[in-house]
């Protein structure tokens, strides 16, 4: 499988396929019936259709996936009240690191309102419902509830104009604060078909379908965000923030991602997971 190539021919055969009419889910049905590994397929498919290869939304969710407005690729992006800079954007997957999404008033205020409510961070449970404390994510956390804060609304409502996706459509704030030697594994951030708590959890707004990590301060050193599948490592630098989406909840996204351990100082993120419908 390692030896398929994506050849102009195929790429032409991928948009006669589309031009007659299949949809992308037929397309890619049809490559794997052929033989064609599914990373491959897909990386194909959105080489050579872009944002139309996105799989159907279920019913009563919003189609497409979450992308900033890269149509120009201008070196800044009105997020609203705020302009936003592009420092760096991958097609596939889809990666794009922002530079100064927040001030540093914002940051350091996040991280005032978060401080007193940290508690271990846990991970969806291996065998059962619920969650757990897991080995491979030695942080401290808190949620905050959409909206809770002035601060927060702010925020969130800067990230949905950036994204251009609902903002009822997002779970709330995650931070993270990361001490020497903490780490978080790479792992994935959609939730697995298969796991026992997975129906569960989507009844409460659908499948996860891209996740944005902003850097509230800076280490001194270690901790920053990598992608083992592409070779990507992003410098967490106080302000900025890398976002990445993932349409189907499949390693072929190629978004196996993780934090490096905290060599020197502490880490402190914000996250915020975006779901297919509205989150409640």
């Amino acid at each position: 499988m390692s030896q398929q190539v994506i050849t102009p021919e195929l790429c032409e055969w991928i948009a006669d396929q589309s031009r007659v009419g299949h949809a992308s889910e037929s397309i890619l049905a049809a490559m794997l019936g052929s033989g064609w590994d599914e990373a491959v397929a897909r990386q194909a498919l959105a080489r050579t259709l872009g944002q139309s290869a996105t799989l159907t939304a279920p019913p009563g969710t919003t189609p497409g996936l979450p992308e900033p407005d890269l149509s120009r690729f201008t070196p800044v992006i009105d997020a609203g009240d705020r302009q936003v800079k592009v420092v760096m954007a991958l097609r596939q997957p889809r990666v794009v690191v922002f530079g100064e999404l927040l001030s540093e008033e914002e940051c350091d205020g996040i991280i005032a309102l978060a401080t007193q409510r940290l508690a271990r961070s846990e991970t969806v449970a291996t065998g059962a419902e619920g969650s757990e404390v897991n080995a491979a994510r030695t942080s401290d956390g808190m949620f905050f509830e959409r909206g809770e804060a002035e601060l927060i609304q702010r925020v969130e409502a800067r990230i949905a104009a950036l994204l251009r996706w609902p903002l009822d459509h997002g779970e709330g704030l995650q931070v993270l604060r990361y001490r020497p030697g903490a780490e978080y594994q790479p792992h994935y951030d959609y939730f697995d078909p298969g796991h026992v708590s997975t129906p569960g959890i989507l009844r409460r707004g659908g499948q996860r379908v891209g996740t944005l990590v902003v850097y509230l301060n800076t280490p001194v050193a270690g901790g920053s965000t990598i992608f083992p599948d592409i070779g990507l490592d992003v410098a967490p630098v106080k302000g900025n923030a890398v976002f990445f989406s993932y349409d189907r909840p499949h390693p072929a996204t190629q978004t196996l991602h993780g934090g490096s351990p905290v060599v020197e100082g502490e880490k402190w993120v914000a996250t915020k997971w975006l779901r297919q419908g509205v989150f409640t």
